[in-house]
């Protein structure tokens, strides 16, 4: 096995929590921010703007050449 992808698999939770953890903490200070919140649509939302920050680290990890 690929030693980076065992290194990455033995700490996906740890990653995941850490994410979620950023999830969390967003969301709750978007509800402090908007005093009568649909937490459903401003969660959806947060999680396009989580995907599309992803993304752009993607892009900028994979054009570093």
């Amino acid at each position: 096995m690929n030693p980076i992808k065992k290194e990455l698999d033995s700490r996906y939770d740890e990653i995941k929590s850490e994410i979620k953890a950023i999830f969390t903490a967003n969301s709750h200070i978007t509800g402090w921010d908007i005093p009568e919140l649909d937490e459903e649509e401003a969660d959806k939302m947060l999680l396009e703007y989580m995907q599309k920050a992803l993304d752009e680290i993607k892009q900028e990890v994979l054009n570093k050449d």
